[in-house]
């Protein structure tokens, strides 16, 4: 078994570099991360990197995918600790491009020469993604990209739409879906992985907008296909949601120094969502979600990161 331990990032001789390494990161879902393994064939290096899942992972991988490397962590590290596991690891085979991929993500069979093809084009493209489409029901889009607006609010374009050919061009964008994400090794170099700080929520969101300041491009490749079934167009968030999406987003306004608009905007925002969840009788079943909003709040003000601990569930 292999535990990562936390590691900086150091820029390295790079001498027979190859073009990408596949990242797949499981938790608790290795027949998804088989079939995402299975639907990326044999044309690319991939490392699966399990998130501290503590069931049976483990063995139905090995046991499948015996040529596969496997990363083990000793406990979840969310989105990005565990991303970032699978990135130091591709970064030591001297790839040019690192594919990060959700263990629920099915990618169509061109899609990657496609997205490859895209980002070799443009060499200030730190990020290209792909169209992404729900996996039930068939045939509506997920994200074709993400949108922000002056006051940094932000969401998937074209979320829950028909695909109808609508998305047809390569566009450059604020920021895309970080469940199937190509990232310039490059890039990673100049300006750090992802942070960890985020855990959950917002953090490709502020990568790309970290790397955007940067003056590197996220490209948004719709001709480029792939399959999520981690969210679906009824999806429910949890409180737990609410708690991450609030935290991290004060986080990343401070962090990338939004101005006083998006700053007010936000604290307005929470303002009123608390008030209503509090003493309007028609949110009476969000006292849950209100209760982790201010969690969210606080612990922001008191700088703590990471996971969720226990009094803030």
């Amino acid at each position: 078994m292999l535990i990562l331990k936390p590691a900086r990032v150091r820029e390295s001789e790079v001498v027979n570099s190859i073009p990408v390494v596949a990242v797949i990161l499981n938790w608790k879902r290795p027949a998804e991360t088989l079939a995402c393994l299975q639907a990326l064939g044999d044309q690319l290096p991939v490392v699966v990197v399990d998130n501290g899942s503590g069931d049976d992972s483990l063995e139905l991988i090995r046991s499948a995918r015996p040529d596969v490397p496997l990363l083990v962590l000793d406990e979840n590290r969310g989105y990005t600790g565990g991303n970032n596991a699978g990135i130091h690891w591709a970064l030591a085979q001297n790839c040019e491009w690192v594919l990060l991929l959700n263990d629920d993500v099915i990618l169509a069979p061109d899609a990657l020469e496609i997205m490859l093809a895209a980002g070799q084009a443009n060499p200030r493209a730190g990020f290209v993604g792909p169209l992404v489409l729900h996996a039930q029901p068939a045939g509506l889009i997920q994200s074709a990209g993400g949108w922000l607006d002056k006051r940094w609010r932000s969401g998937h374009r074209g979320a829950n739409q028909p695909d109808n050919g609508q998305y047809q061009q390569v566009e450059s964008l604020p920021w895309l879906s970080g469940c199937a994400l190509l990232v310039r090794s490059q890039m990673i170099r100049e300006i750090g992985m992802l942070d960890e700080r985020f855990f959950l929520y917002e953090e490709e969101l502020e990568w790309c907008l970290r790397a955007r300041q940067a003056g590197w491009d996220a490209l948004f490749v719709p001709q480029a296909k792939a399959w999520h079934a981690g969210v679906t167009p009824d999806y429910e968030p949890g409180p737990y949601i609410t708690y991450y999406m609030t935290r991290n987003h004060f986080l990343l306004l401070s962090k990338l120094h939004a101005g006083w608009l998006p700053r007010l905007d936000a604290a307005a925002q929470a303002l009123r969502t608390l008030l209503s969840w509090t003493f309007k009788p028609r949110w009476r079943g969000k006292r849950a979600h209100r209760d982790a909003l201010w969690r969210g709040l606080l612990d922001y003000l008191h700088a703590r990161w990471g996971p969720m601990t226990p009094q803030s569930r």
